[in-house]
Order: C-alpha cells, then sequence, then structure tokens
C-alpha cells in the first residue's frame, strides 16, 4: 500500500486572480469552489485519477520568505522558449532564486510572487 499526492495547496491571497493564471497555465479549470478558496483540476477527470488538484486556499497571512516547495512545470507540445512567452504573457515574471545561468530550467513567479520552474524537456499533448 501506498498514498499519492493529490492535491497540492497554495496559499494565496485572491484565489479567483491566481484561477486566471493558473488555469491556462495547466489547461485545468475551476472545479470546486469553497468558501476559502478554489480547486482547479483538469476537467472530467475523476478525484484520484489523473495529475494532482491545485487548492488556492485564501489567506491574509503575509508570506515568509521563499516557499519551501515549488511546482516544476514542463511543456507540453511545445518548447521552452515558446512556453516562456506563453507563460509571461499571462502574468508570469522571471525570478532570481540564485541561479548562475547555466541552468536548463527558467525560475519564475506567479502573479502573487509564489516561485515555479519552467522545465525544458516537452511532455507531449
Amino acid at each position: 500500500m501506498a498514498c499519492r499526492i493529490t492535491e497540492l495547496v497554495l496559499e494565496c491571497r485572491d484565489p479567483d486572480k491566481l484561477a486566471g493564471f493558473w488555469c491556462p497555465v495547466l489547461g485545468y479549470e475551476v472545479i470546486g469552489h469553497e468558501p476559502d478558496g478554489l480547486e482547479l483540476g483538469l476537467p472530467g477527470v475523476p478525484f484520484g485519477q489523473g495529475p494532482p488538484t491545485l487548492i488556492l486556499a485564501k489567506t491574509d497571512a503575509p508570506r515568509r520568505g521563499k516557499l519551501p516547495l515549488h511546482l516544476d512545470v514542463s511543456p507540453a507540445g511545445g518548447d521552452q522558449e515558446t512556453e516562456l512567452a506563453r507563460l509571461t504573457a499571462l502574468g508570469a515574471r522571471p525570478a532570481d532564486v540564485g541561479q548562475d545561468g547555466t541552468e536548463s530550467w527558467v525560475v519564475l513567479q506567479d502573479p502573487e510572487g509564489n516561485e515555479f520552474c519552467l522545465l525544458r524537456k516537452d511532455v507531449g499533448v
């Protein structure tokens, strides 16, 4: 017996605004509304049957430093450069977390400043 990751929770100030970013980034939709947040996931995929859902949990607590866990995303059916342009157009911005420029990934921030990495390898559609 083993566990699987079924949900990732990201605390944020404005779940609706962040959903407007993460839904097109991941190809997700809002699949659940809670008084304190939103659940994003692939449309029509039963819970636990696909990739983890993303919970955007509303909080007014100030963020304390760099997140100890971050998301990595990969292009699906394209290259890193094209995907970087798409993510930037959606509101991502470059982040400096101490990289030296030789990395194969690009470090970005979502509209609330949460770091994530865009990897190079195309994972297909």
